[in-house]
């Protein structure tokens, strides 16, 4: 039975991770190109997308290696954009803590945005997984898309200058964001701390390497707690 749960866990989770291709397969042809155009070889560039799958702070460290930054800023700029990965074991810890050793050490490796998300969001609508099963579904999720993030990074850094300048997506990473954010907003604590976010990042968008996204994820968490504080006190 367990068995049978767990496959049947693996390829829902397979099944909802499909959908984010169109998000992951552009965004890595775009870092492959830029990659190899900012200087960095074929071995460097690809062992940004291996080591670390993370998008968004692939790119923030890159736009500052364009700039010349020194190497240890350029460090503390990625780490800080990543941060919030911190935030999204400390969330997965409940549910797959007890998995054994290498299992967690897979997730936390293969732990990102789109599987995170997703796994949660699947977590908190189906309390009666199993821990097998909750591993299962995280790691349906995440072997979609980081297979697909490593291969098109590579096609992206052989394509290199011939994609054409004009081609721009960058409108798709807000509508991924979006796309998963949106369907957790279930109460009225997610909306508040959605709500502050969006006001303070925005507040904050001059300050450098990404801090004011960190303080805007602080300020979010905030008020998510203190919201539902007010919410459980409320109760009859």
């Amino acid at each position: 039975m367990t068995v049978t749960t767990t496959k049947s866990a693996y390829w829902a989770g397979v099944r909802d991770g499909l959908p984010f291709i169109v998000m992951v397969v552009p965004f890595a042809l775009l870092f492959g190109v830029v990659g190899i155009e900012a200087g960095l070889s074929m071995a460097q560039t690809m062992s940004f997308s291996v080591l670390v799958i993370a998008g968004a702070s692939q790119f923030a460290a890159l736009q500052l290696m364009l700039e010349n930054a020194a190497i240890g800023f350029v460090l503390l700029a990625a780490l800080a954009v990543n941060l919030r990965m911190a935030m999204y074991s400390a969330a997965l810890a409940p549910h797959l803590g007890g998995a054994p050793f290498w299992q967690r050490a897979l997730v936390g490796y293969l732990n990102f945005d789109q599987s995170y998300m997703a796994s949660i969001a699947k977590y908190e609508d189906n309390p009666q997984m199993t821990l097998p099963a909750k591993v299962a579904y995280f790691l349906g999720v995440a072997l979609v898309i980081s297979p697909l993030w490593c291969v098109f990074t590579y096609i992206g850094a052989r394509l290199g200058a011939t994609v054409p300048a004009d081609i721009e997506i960058a409108f798709i990473l807000p509508i991924a964001f979006l796309s998963m954010v949106a369907p957790m907003l279930k109460s009225l604590a997610h909306v508040a701390a959605a709500f502050v976010s969006i006001i303070v990042a925005i507040s904050l968008a001059g300050l450098p390497a990404g801090s004011g996204l960190l303080i805007a994820a602080v300020c979010a968490m905030l008020t998510g707690v203190v919201v539902e504080s007010w919410m459980e006190r409320a109760k009859p």
